[in-house]
């Protein structure tokens, strides 16, 4: 993993791992993955101005989210089926965010229980949460999180129906995967993530597995899985409903405009998590990065704000936070590392995020987070920083 220099890196290491259907999924985004693109991309428009002869001998890279104190300004987002990409999946994430001292988020679609995950790890503890149709599985997840000492919990609220995710269409992905006569090759070129994926521990959603018939010894296409369960009559009031159940810190993640930033903190939730769903969901939507401004002048500094999305430096972090960002949250570069390297190629994936964090952050001139300021940047190109 040492020769691993960048996220880059670790996703050809992924490739090298993983059969290329299960590399596509983690990879790819909806239809023209235009999204997928541009949320990294949006990145390289802002240029660095860095300020001289700063006393930089107290330098203290911590700030706070949900309520607890972490190193640095990084959490690692909740991801479904991160069985997928390694057979020790959540258990060896959180090897490495405990040892980083980083949230991280399990997700509702995750391959670990909730009590399980609880005792893996001291850093702070999420549980990413729906509201679904059946409010008693979501009452039963508050009362879950509160029991195994969750910090907080984190509301997805971008996935009413599935994305178009060509590439998954192309190779036939089904839950739980399965050999067919186009993807055996594929498979078999893979034995290491094969023979454990195949014939070890079954594939489910073992948080929702009691309460919901989703997996069964059909094949299950993920979109009528995503269909099935989620409810698109949720709205404002539903959010008030959670966050007075839940009473701890409460993040509403997939927000992209300013004014359901303000609406989110209205409704009780302390936290906004700016994401597009890493280009999974609504294709051509605004790269977060592009919205941090906006957001952070409409909410006024009464709740964080995390940017998920297209980040693959730690540039890139210290970029959303000169715009108003408290953290950053990733989810693809740590899958590159588990799927490369298991809980040693997260803890790759964490240490490059820091060492670049570090690093741009001495030579930008700026000792702490609450240093960073939005004249610290230069837009390329006629957008202005406001996000507009």
């Amino acid at each position: 993993m040492q020769r691993q220099h960048n996220i880059m890196d670790l996703r050809r290491a992924a490739l090298r791992a993983l059969p290329r259907p299960i590399f596509d999924y983690l990879d790819g985004g909806a239809e023209d993955e235009i999204v997928l693109r541009r949320a990294t991309g949006a990145y390289d428009d802002i240029e660095l101005l860095p300020q001289a002869l700063v006393d930089l001998s107290a330098s203290n890279h911590e700030t706070q989210i949900f309520g607890r104190t972490i190193p640095f300004p990084l959490m690692l987002a909740p991801t479904g089926l991160t069985r997928l990409f390694h057979k020790d999946a959540e258990v060896a994430v959180a090897e490495a965010a405990d040892k980083a001292g980083l949230p991280y988020c399990l997700s509702t679609l995750g391959t670990t229980t909730m009590e399980e995950f609880a005792r893996l790890t001291t850093a702070p503890r999420l549980f990413q949460i729906y509201i679904f149709k059946d409010r008693g599985l979501t009452e039963e997840f508050i009362s879950r999180a509160q029991e195994g000492g969750y910090d907080g919990l984190v509301l997805t609220v971008d996935t009413l129906v599935a994305g178009k995710r060509e590439r998954d269409l192309v190779n036939g992905l089904s839950l739980p995967p399965r050999l067919n006569a186009r993807t055996f090759l594929q498979f078999a070129a893979k034995p290491r993530w094969s023979l454990p994926a195949l014939f070890g521990r079954k594939f489910d959603f073992v948080n929702v597995a009691h309460r919901v018939a989703t997996m069964s010894d059909k094949q299950v296409p993920l979109h009528v899985y995503v269909a099935g369960q989620f409810d698109n009559s949720v709205t404002w009031k539903d959010v008030e409903w959670l966050a007075a159940r839940w009473k701890g810190p409460l993040a509403v993640k997939g927000i992209l405009r300013a004014e359901d930033a303000r609406q989110a903190s209205e409704c009780g939730a302390d936290t906004v998590m700016i994401s597009n769903h890493g280009g999974r969901q609504l294709e051509t939507a605004v790269a977060p990065i592009d919205q941090i401004a906006s957001v952070a002048d409409a909410v006024g500094g009464k709740v964080k704000i995390i940017c998920d999305g297209g980040i693959r430096r730690g540039s890139h972090i210290v970029k959303a936070l000169a715009l108003g960002a408290d953290a950053c949250s990733i989810g693809r570069p740590y899958l590159y590392g588990l799927a490369g390297g298991g809980a040693q190629g997260v803890s790759r994936a964490l240490d490059i995020m820091r060492e670049e964090y570090e690093r741009t952050m001495a030579l930008l001139g700026a000792a702490t987070p609450r240093d960073l300021k939005p004249s610290m940047l230069k837009r390329i190109g006629p957008r202005a920083l406001s996000g507009s």
